[in-house]
């Protein structure tokens, strides 16, 4: 489908300042909103919203629906009258330009708590929380009871739990429901609290004419809800439940062994048995919580790598073909024609580009790739086509001044050929901010490391690495001066964008 040409800032809520130790939907999010609508933005992108498992990442959640409960802000559940100035008083001293999840998790569940025992001893708001919970009990009841179990069971994937558990026997699974009754309604609390913040602000975003793009990542976790309740929509050992075939891409830019996620591969011939009902239900549900979706490693639609079980790299992988184009028919057929961007990078073969290009799916280009390779590279803007998207970098690369300190000489000979104009005092963060603002792809994304030229130090995410990761934080919306919003909207404006 055509999108209007437009510009916007990657940023995940996580990296928010915040006095509770990492960003979440409280008052500063509305100021960044402010600051998007001042500088002429018209996006921002989010990564996936879910809640983290582990290594913190939001591309290995426990649910493929479910909210990040540590996004909720304590500051909008005192406003309820859910928590107190005195408890808000005594915040532990968390590092600024970081999340230091260790002690972020328990600070803020230990608040959670507080705010649920006194939101139950309110009759009319316990009334709100059971029509939540009855309007999504489709998803929110395995969910929520997985969380508990979870709880229960904080150092074992789901299927070393007890057999008659891990199998969902329906005596077992019962019994369960009423010994951790008070931990269920407390997940489903948390629930319903983060999706009431995020459509609040979603919908302040939307009246300042500014679009949510949310994140659907392809793969969930083989320790989450989805996979515990709906088995046989993975490649899984029937033995024991662990994962058959694992999922992942072979050697890359970012490795030369591959990329091993871990996750489960799908059983594409049970689910397109099913008319891919769960695929269906993933998009509706996340087309209600954001403008636009883009799906993470689309090419996995078309053929996606599968390692078997055991190996410790992504080499001895092997192609297999996806159902896609039955899956995105389906979609239209079900929910029409949704608003879907593609992250087409890494191995793209002409199915895959068949693929995006039937639907009418834009692609992505990615400025930090571009000068390697020669002219002939296709993230050079004069290979770009309108309906595309355009990064200087996304939350998998170095920032954009990260990467001119470690690019090549030829990589930096060719970029000084190709910018003719550069060197007439324009920092390399800006002068891709606007070669990206510059060309005819309709959309242009600028992750905010970049609007302020921050060097590796304030990198999201290195792939293939497992520490140290999706902690970086804006210390200070100070930081957001009127120059740099002057700045940044005087290009937009310049741009058409």
């Amino acid at each position: 489908m055509p999108f209007a040409r437009s510009s916007g800032i990657l940023l995940h809520p996580t990296c928010l300042p915040s006095p509770y130790g990492i960003g979440d939907f409280g008052k500063n999010a509305y100021r960044f909103v402010d600051f998007l609508s001042q500088s002429g933005q018209k996006l921002w992108q989010v990564l996936p919203l879910g809640p983290t498992g582990y290594g913190n990442s939001p591309y290995m959640s426990y649910s493929a629906i479910a909210g990040n409960p540590y996004l909720i802000s304590p500051e909008l559940l005192q406003a309820e009258g859910l928590l107190t100035a005195e408890e808000l008083a005594d915040v532990p001293a968390f590092p600024a330009e970081r999340v230091d999840f260790e002690r972020v998790i328990p600070y803020k569940m230990q608040l959670f708590q507080r705010a649920y025992e006194r939101f139950i001893a309110c009759g009319q708001l316990a009334d709100k929380l059971a029509e939540f919970c009855h309007a999504e009990q489709v998803w929110l009841d395995d969910y929520a009871l997985f969380m508990a179990l979870q709880q229960k069971h904080p150092d074992q994937t789901w299927n070393h739990w007890e057999t008659e558990i891990a199998q969902r026997h329906p005596p077992a699974i019962a019994q369960q429901q009423e010994h951790l009754q008070w931990e269920i309604q407390f997940h489903q609390f948390l629930q319903f609290q983060f999706f009431q913040q995020w459509l609040k602000l979603k919908e302040y975003a939307n009246q300042q004419n500014i679009q949510i793009i949310g994140d659907i990542p392809i793969y969930v976790s083989h320790h989450s809800a989805d996979v515990w309740a709906n088995p046989q929509n993975f490649m899984l050992d029937p033995a024991d439940g662990s994962v058959a075939w694992m999922a992942g891409v072979p050697p890359d830019y970012f490795s030369a062994t591959g990329q091993l996620w871990g996750n489960p591969v799908y059983n594409w011939e049970y689910l397109e048995n099913s008319n891919f009902a769960w695929w269906v239900q993933r998009f509706q549900f996340l087309s209600r919580f954001v403008d636009l979706i883009r799906i993470d490693h689309f090419r996995g639609f078309e053929a996606f790598w599968q390692v078997p079980a055991g190996e410790t790299t992504a080499i001895k992988g092997e192609w297999h073909k996806a159902p896609g184009r039955e899956l995105f028919q389906t979609l239209v057929q079900q929910l029409g024609k949704l608003p879907i961007l593609a992250e087409d990078l890494g191995v793209i073969t002409p199915e895959v580009e068949e693929l995006r290009d039937r639907f009418g799916f834009p692609g992505m280009r990615v400025l930090l790739f571009a000068f390697g390779g020669g002219s002939d590279n296709i993230h050079l803007p004069h290979h770009f086509v309108r309906n595309s998207l355009v990064y200087t970098g996304t939350h998998d690369n170095d920032t954009a001044v990260g990467w001119w300190q470690r690019a090549s000489r030829s990589e930096q000979q060719f970029f000084y050929r190709y910018l003719t104009g550069y060197g007439a005092g324009e920092e390399i963060n800006w002068a891709l901010i606007r070669l990206a603002l510059a060309s005819v792809s309709d959309m242009a994304i600028i992750p905010l490391q970049d609007i302020l030229g921050l060097d590796n130090s304030a990198r999201m995410n290195t792939p293939a690495t497992a520490e140290g990761n999706w902690e970086w934080r804006l210390a200070s919306l100070d930081l957001l001066t009127d120059q740099i919003s002057d700045r940044l909207r005087e290009l937009t404006y310049l741009y058409s964008r």
